[in-house]
């Protein structure tokens, strides 16, 4: 049998029901993802009888998921998010409405999902303004996010320009 390689680390993601879902809603979301395998654990586990519990492998933009549909745990919350750097205002809306869609709208570029999972949409000149050296710039950057649901980059960068 050949060896998979697999990466050391993988985010993995309990669903109650919606992993297979899930995986296909977020991979068609971001280029160069694909779900790689759905896998009905062929026997009786504490979430159910076999073949009722699945397992979810999938990638999105290179970087490698598991997710497995278990039945209820432990709801998601913010204390585990996934930040999108995106690279200009566009992505950011074409991300942020696709995620929000039945989800919940947060502050500073922070959602929820349909499914509860929290994601952080921030294009990537917020970091660059906010590392330009400048402290007056950076707090006004900082001020302007800080009123913002969904970042917008105009908005961050006539803050910078005060």
């Amino acid at each position: 049998m050949a060896r998979i390689v697999r990466p050391k680390i993988v985010p993995h993601l309990w669903f109650a029901r919606e992993a297979v879902e899930a995986a296909n809603f977020y991979v068609s979301l971001f280029p160069g993802s694909r779900v790689d395998s759905v896998t009905p654990i062929p026997a009786d586990t504490p979430s159910g009888p076999a073949g009722s519990v699945q397992v979810v492998e999938f990638t999105l933009a290179g970087q490698q998921f598991m997710a497995i549909a278990a039945g209820p745990l432990d709801p998601f919350n913010h204390a585990i998010s996934f930040l999108v750097n995106c690279e200009d205002q566009a992505e950011v809306d074409r991300l942020w409405a696709a995620l929000s869609d039945g989800g919940t709208i947060e502050q500073c570029g922070w959602l929820k999902d349909r499914y509860g999972v929290s994601w952080q949409i921030v294009p990537a000149a917020l970091g660059e303004l906010m590392r330009a050296g400048d402290r007056a710039r950076s707090r006004r950057v900082m001020e302007a996010m800080l009123r913002m649901k969904k970042l917008d980059v105009a908005e961050l960068e006539k803050a910078y320009r005060g």
